[in-house]
């Protein structure tokens, strides 16, 4: 007998649980293939992770069906799987069916049918149970939970059961996903047969007849199967008009499978690479090498430190065509918010049918049809955010992050709450493949590893931004000059643009209590007077930050939340930017009922109302959140304003990316203190990095450009650091800063946050877990630090308090029980404390 160790897909149940094969799945099943078995008195999904000789107890069940014939993760991502396991202390199935696309992976569910109409709980929960299933009908439990939120009504359901009032039943659906079949119809009969019909395809002068005629026409003129909706939609044909075809033997009808490329609709021109300028060719030495030496043995993976426009890209396409050269596949990961049009079409244009895009906004089917062909070894590069690196591309020998420093490759969300930089280094070291961290600002603790000689750090200290054939091209069809200035061989160069640091403290004391400085308003109106392009930057969206009362110091705030509502002009409405929750904005205070309630603060909605007033003749675009929720609203935006249908872009920082806008020549920063002085130990790094990129937005294009960066701090080391594009003197004053409070890179961190609707139930759970981990700590690190528990920067969130504990110690996860109690949230190495 054979035997399998299953990781068994139900929510939170932690270890894995060994099975026999039958007879006929014998030497049919493999470590990652999806199989169902049962569980209890249920039938669940499961992933194989490990074939056995013998179980671990005494009597098994048996595998019930094999889902897929193939296996659905690959034994390199099994592995990654069980790294991520032990780095965020998630249960290991849910690791597992995160390398999985949407609609594959099936969670077992129960199904309650109420039994008496007429029913009465004892409880509260049992009522509203109750009322639910008589209003609804039989509901699922996770309907139950979304109708229910907060309340655990789990243990009320089991009341019911008990008591012969609820009937429950367990379900499991099939796998969603699916391969997409379309109907096609070929020429049955030669060309020649076909057209000695054409007078007998009906009664003469009928629409049918016509429409007859022009089917067969068009299945001779394109002389291959076509789908059936292509010759509905060119001809007019039905249904009925094929099927007397086929009746006639004149066609046959036939299904064939079809894959959905998200990039089939994507214009681009193929294209060569350009020659590379002298610290292109240094770095790309070492890379290269890297990646041949790959094959065969580990190599240590690379920090590719280059200030914006320095040509890191094109490091990138060259590592991508070297390891398809090898006859290995690339993953390139960039984040969600720069993954634009402009990224996919340099890849599609050197690697041409060889590129898949798998990221959040594509449809189900697409990433399905995507993932299958990754499987399948018919991709040999795939471009996306952080889910794109568990793609299963066979042999991976590149793994490329593009901008490593961002915040949005830490999965903060939900478990497991990996970081994806982190991940790739592991995975990389599993598959024998090299990986490239690219940044212009990386973060601390990534550079300090690098002094440490962890990574090899490759720098590129020049700005590059173009190739003589391209600008001049660009220019010509402009009508401007171009700034850049010859640099080596094909390359031009332009300087990192000069900024301005503006002190609002002494713009109040002149009297100017504008949004926009004096000097900013000059060099805007200088912009617009020469038909040139300016990019305003705020780092929050919205009309104002917070609605307010003069009178008694009243402030709108989330029922739910507890955060103050912010205004959106647009709607004139106030929105909680947590939970969703909305409403109008009071003309009076609830509190005193005075009528002095004010707007504080700026969004970009207020911005560009300011912006607007100053400026009558103006076109404006605005680019946050809020406008780019649709399909396609990125691409909308950037086409619009590089074809200069807007003089000014207004945007939070979705606009600090890689953006290639030839007449862009300044950069205005509102407000650079934003984010400054949160309680929280990276807020410093976070507005270095923010503020440099914003910055080096500016003199991309071929009339160079400037910085304005407004701010109330103009003496704070990461905002001098920014204005001089000075990352080395960043680095040493935040490494010092962190040396000093023990924050990472000298210690990790670890944050546990407890959820209720209770405040005084929160609270004290939190104080219990203080105790159990000073026990553990006192057994195993006595030098951790337990801090805490205090309420969240954010108290109340979608209707429950949060309390949170923060361990500092050298490997925090040691401190964390096994099994925490449900409520609590595990988060090792946050991103933020917030």
């Amino acid at each position: 007998m054979m035997f399998v160790e299953v990781a068994v897909n139900l929510p939170h149940l932690r270890g894995t649980f060994d099975y026999h094969l039958p007879s006929h799945l014998r030497g049919r099943v493999e470590p990652g293939h999806l199989v169902t078995a049962p569980f209890g008195h249920r039938n669940v999904q499961g992933i194989v992770v490990k074939l056995l000789e013998r179980p671990s107890v005494p009597e098994t069940r048996p595998i019930e069906e094999l889902l897929d014939p193939e296996p659905v993760l690959t034994p390199s991502q099994l592995e990654l799987a069980r790294w991520i396991e032990g780095q965020t202390l998630t249960p290991l199935i849910e690791c597992l069916t995160l390398m999985l696309p949407p609609g594959l992976s099936q969670q077992a569910d129960t199904l309650y049918t109420l039994l008496d109409p007429d029913a009465e709980g004892t409880t509260k929960n049992q009522e509203r149970i109750l009322e639910l299933l008589n209003r609804r009908g039989p509901l699922r439990g996770r309907q139950i939970s979304r109708a229910l939120p907060r309340h655990n009504w789990r243990p009320a359901a089991n009341g019911l059961v008990r008591r012969g009032l609820l009937d429950r039943t367990s379900v499991l659906d099939p796998p969603r996903a699916r391969a997409k079949r379309v109907r096609i119809a070929r020429l049955a009969v030669s060309p020649e047969v076909a057209r000695h019909t054409y007078d007998d395809l009906g009664l003469p002068g009928r629409a049918a007849a016509g429409r007859r005629r022009e089917i067969l026409e068009i299945l001779i003129h394109e002389g291959e199967p076509l789908e059936v909706q292509w010759l509905y939609a060119e001809c007019g044909a039905k249904l009925s008009d094929l099927r007397y075809l086929e009746e006639r033997n004149l066609i046959s009808l036939s299904e064939a499978e079809v894959w959905r490329d998200p990039l089939e609709s994507i214009d681009f021109v193929p294209s060569t690479p350009p020659r590379l300028t002298s610290d292109q060719t240094n770095a790309w030495e070492v890379i290269q090498n890297m990646v041949r030496k790959a094959v065969s043995e580990p190599v240590t993976p690379i920090l590719l430190h280059g200030v914006t426009g320095s040509g890191k890209t094109e490091i990138y396409l060259r590592a991508v065509s070297e390891t398809l050269t090898l006859g290995r596949s690339a993953i390139v990961l960039v984040p969600e918010i720069a993954l634009t049009p402009q990224t996919v079409r340099r890849f599609l244009a050197r690697f041409p049918g060889q590129v898949g895009l798998l990221h959040s906004p594509l449809s189900d089917g697409e990433r399905y049809d995507t993932w299958r062909r990754c499987r399948a070894g018919t991709l040999g590069v795939i471009v996306g955010p952080r889910s794109a690196l568990f793609a299963p591309l066979p042999d991976i020998g590149l793994i490329v992050v593009d901008e490593s420093h961002d915040e949005s490759y830490k999965e903060q969300g939900r478990a497991p709450r990996y970081h994806t930089r982190e991940a790739c280094l592991s995975y990389s070291q599993i598959v024998g493949a090299t990986c490239i961290l690219g940044s212009s600002t990386p973060d601390i603790v990534t550079t300090y590893r690098a002094e440490r000689g962890e990574l090899i750090r490759v720098s590129l200290p020049q700005r590059i931004l173009g190739h003589r054939e391209r600008i001049g091209r660009q220019a010509a069809r402009l009508g401007v000059t171009t700034r850049y200035e010859q640099s080596e061989g094909d390359a031009e160069s332009i300087a990192l643009p000069p900024v301005r640091i503006v002190d609002m403290r002494q713009e109040l004391r002149a009297g100017n209590r504008s949004l926009f400085s004096r000097a900013l308003q000059a060099a805007l109106s200088e912009v617009l007077e020469a038909n040139q392009q300016a990019i305003l930057f705020l780092n929050r969206r919205g009309s104002s930050t917070y609605v307010f009362c003069r009178d008694c110091g009243w402030v709108s705030r989330c029922p739910s939340c507890e955060t103050s509502l912010t205004y959106h002009q647009a709607h004139e409405r106030l929105m909680c930017h947590y939970c969703g929750y909305t409403r109008k904005s009071p003309t009076s205070c609830p509190h005193c009922e005075s009528e002095r309630v004010r707007h504080f603060g700026a969004g970009t909605q207020r911005i560009q109302a300011e912006l607007e007033k100053t400026y009558p003749h103006v076109r404006t675009l605005r680019w946050d959140w809020d406008v780019t929720r649709t399909k396609g609203a990125h691409d909308i935006i950037l086409s619009h304003f590089a074809n200069h249908r807007a003089d000014v872009l207004i945007g939070t920082q979705m606009i600090a990316k890689g953006l290639d806008l030839p007449l862009v020549t300044l950069v205005g920063v509102v407000s650079a203190d934003t984010g400054l002085n949160l309680p929280e130990y990276r807020a410093s790094e976070r507005t270095f990095q923010i503020l440099t990129q914003v910055a080096g937005r500016a003199g991309r294009g071929l009339l160079g450009g400037r910085v304005i960066l407004q701010t109330y701090q103009p003496e704070h080391f990461a905002i001098q650091a920014a204005s001089k594009h000075d990352y080395k003197s960043f680095y040493d004053d935040e490494l010092k800063n962190r040396r000093q409070l023990g924050y990472p890179p000298f210690r990790r961190l670890a944050k546990l946050v407890y959820r209720h609707i209770s405040a005084h139930e929160a609270e004290n759970q939190a104080k219990r877990m203080r105790d159990t981990l000073l026990h553990k700590r006192s057994k195993l690190e006595k030098s951790a630090e337990i801090i805490g528990p205090t309420p969240c920067f954010f108290r109340k969130e979608r209707g429950q308090y949060r309390w949170q504990i923060l361990i500092r110690a050298t490997d925090p996860a040691l401190i964390v029980p096994e099994d925490l109690p449900e409520g609590w949230i595990v988060d090792i190495d946050p991103v933020t404390l917030l």
